[in-house]
């Protein structure tokens, strides 16, 4: 194994572990791990908001702009103050969580294939949000913008893009004028409009994106951050005197930690830093990495064009085009280099049933190394050789826990790509097949390789999505368990509760049996 997966893999046990702990006291769709990207985008949101507030009573001459910004801390603290506290706070945490999300992208191996595109259209947002975050700085134009204004121009300085070094606008307080502070505002507004431009063409390719987090979230994190602008709200420091040189500085670690670095190294070794990281990222992608999965495959002789795959793709790989063979028809039409091999479109398509009376089963759209008549072929073998007083199948998924331990003579598993694949006739097929019950082993809620596979399997065993399990199916022969990788046991326990609370209905008059114990014939 090379250092660079070593690394990864270490980094992605590490995220693995920190959400299954907040999963215990948040749950999956309120854990902010597993939606970094909905909060970064929800910070976004905060901070354009409140920006837009601070905008209004600011005075951009140069007499007045240290005195517009104080007056909102001091005189309107009620208002101004806090809303100017909460775009400081939502400003770091944008930073964070942007961090963090990039991190764990690279960590889970996020970057290249059908997710290229995406990992290559969030490279330059990192660069956006912090020019972005360090010109509101310099806004202020107190001792802390006018130390940041300098070593910002220091550093810029070292690039030979100036014809005159822009350090020298700080050197006297003649230097500057009403012109700079009505530069830094368009600079402050338009970056962060670019940066919406960047976030829309980062996840467009991207469907039912999570823009935001669970209300409760959202919540908690305004209670938390009103919370902090009150009891330390964001103040300014001393105004600025070209004609001095700040001393003792409140710095902010996560937007300004580039001057302290400057300071320690030298402008030069900072921008090859800079350069070699934004290098290292666009080069990511095209690295030595595991082998992409096949993509979807359509037989247009069996699609009928509902569009249901197009519906439940989640990373809008298809679309609908008019069908070769009849004329008024759609048909569905996959494009490669989004198609994540997920499966979660065969799983939708309702010509995907095992009740179909064909020697060899073909369907709609499949996968080609796990197809719809493989599965159903796995499945028979598997409930011929089932024997034992409670017998059960696992559908389980190769990236959630390891279902494949769970095999026993009174257990069948068979490992799906995600549990997105599995439609629900599979299940009531092998309840008729002699199976006493069906477990589905899906990811945790929200940690879902493809996204979506843990959601529409529930939504469809339920019965809010099409195509989904027939009314007639016995409910109580039908568990679906939410389990990551590190989830072995809690699978076990599952199955094992499962089982006894389906050995405790057959010791009772169960009209349900002659459904179960029914085999099914095929031609």
């Amino acid at each position: 194994m090379s250092f660079h997966a070593s690394l990864r893999n270490t980094a992605q046990t590490l995220f693995q572990r920190a959400e299954e702990f907040f999963d215990v006291y948040f749950g999956g769709n309120n854990n902010p791990l597993r939606h970094l990207g909905a909060m970064g985008l929800y910070f976004l949101w905060i901070i354009v908001g409140t920006g837009l507030y601070l905008y209004t009573v600011l005075d951009t001459s140069i007499d007045g702009v240290y005195n517009s910004i104080g007056y909102l801390s001091s005189d309107q603290w009620y208002l101004g103050g806090i809303l100017r506290s909460l775009h400081r706070y939502a400003s770091d945490a944008f930073i964070l969580v942007m961090v963090l999300h990039l991190l764990r992208e690279w960590a889970f191996g996020r970057y290249y294939g059908f997710r290229f595109y995406s990992w290559i259209t969030g490279v330059p947002i990192l660069w956006l949000s912090y020019v972005s975050g360090i010109s509101g700085y310099w806004i202020v134009w107190d001792q802390l913008a006018q130390f940041s204004a300098t070593a910002s121009t220091e550093l810029l300085d070292w690039l030979p893009i100036f014809s005159e070094p822009a350090a020298r606008n700080f050197l006297s307080p003649v230097s500057l004028n009403d012109r700079f502070f009505t530069m830094l505002v368009f600079i402050h507004l338009g970056i962060p409009l670019m940066l919406i431009l960047g976030l829309w063409a980062h996840v467009h390719r991207i469907s039912r994106v999570d823009y935001l987090p669970s209300r409760q979230v959202m919540l908690s994190t305004l209670g938390a951050l009103l919370l902090l602008a009150l009891i330390k709200p964001a103040l300014s420091d001393a105004p600025a005197n070209l004609a001095v040189v700040p001393a003792q500085l409140r710095l902010d670690w996560f937007l300004l930690f580039i001057h302290p670095l400057t300071d320690a190294t030298s402008p030069a070794i900072v921008w090859v830093m800079l350069f070699a990281a934004t290098i290292l990222l666009f080069v990511l992608p095209f690295l030595p990495h595991p082998k992409v999965e096949p993509i979807a495959v359509v037989d247009a002789t069996n699609c009928n064009g509902c569009s249901r795959c197009l519906a439940d793709c989640p990373y809008a790989a298809i679309t609908m085009g008019p069908h070769p063979d009849r004329p008024g028809y759609k048909l569905a039409i996959v494009a490669s280099e989004l198609c994540a091999g997920c499966g979660i479109c065969a799983g939708s398509c309702p010509s995907s049933t095992p009740f179909r009376r064909q020697e060899r089963l073909v369907t709609g759209i499949d996968m080609p190394q796990q197809s719809v008549n493989d599965l159903r072929r796995q499945l028979e073998d598997h409930l011929a050789r089932l024997v034992g007083h409670t017998r059960i199948v696992v559908f389980g998924c190769k990236c959630g826990a390891n279902a494949d331990a769970l095999a026993a003579p009174d257990t069948a598993v068979i490992s799906l790509l995600c549990t997105g694949e599995l439609s629900p006739a599979f299940v009531e097929y092998a309840l008729r097949g002699g199976a006493d019950g069906v477990l589905v082993a899906s990811c945790r809620d929200g940690g879902c390789e493809y996204r979506l596979g843990d959601r529409w399997t529930a939504e469809r065993l339920s019965g809010r999505r099409e195509p989904h399990l027939r009314s007639k199916v016995p409910i109580t022969r039908v568990q679906q368990v939410f389990a990551s990788v590190n989830d072995n046991k809690v699978l076990a326990e599952a199955l094992c509760e499962f089982r006894d609370r389906i050995e405790i209905q057959k010791d009772f008059d169960d009209p349900l049996l002659p459904y179960v114990r029914r085999n099914t014939h095929h031609a």
